[in-house]
């Protein structure tokens, strides 16, 4: 079993910024893949950003520019920069680990992040 803990999210004002963390029991060096999502009330939820084990990056459009993704493999946590926060980006934001060998994905309990106008 793989547990991830979510940290970091808020209540922020638009145009600031938050970096959540995401720690994992197991070493992230060893993931295929580390994503953050989120949903907002109301609508699906989506991908945001994610990271290859060798640190190949994607990014929504909706946050190209914005938002960073990052790793720190010694102390098994992956991070989520947030600058230049918009209300759009209210939602609960979730790290996702998809391990080999059989692509078993694993989720954390969620953040709130709540960015007010």
């Amino acid at each position: 079993q793989v547990q991830l803990v979510e940290s970091g999210g808020g209540l922020v004002q638009a145009g600031e910024s938050l970096r959540l963390s995401c720690v994992a029991s197991v070493n992230i060096g060893s993931t295929n893949v580390m994503s953050w999502y989120r949903q907002a009330p109301g609508k699906q939820r989506e991908l945001v950003t994610s990271m290859t084990r060798g640190g190949t990056t994607y990014y929504a459009d909706s946050v190209k520019g914005r938002f960073t993704i990052s790793r720190d493999n010694a102390k098994n946590t992956v991070y989520l920069q947030m600058n230049s926060l918009k209300p759009e980006d209210t939602a609960v934001y979730y790290c996702n680990a998809n391990l080999p060998p059989q692509w078993t994905s694993y989720w954390g309990q969620g953040t709130q992040v709540t960015v007010s106008s």
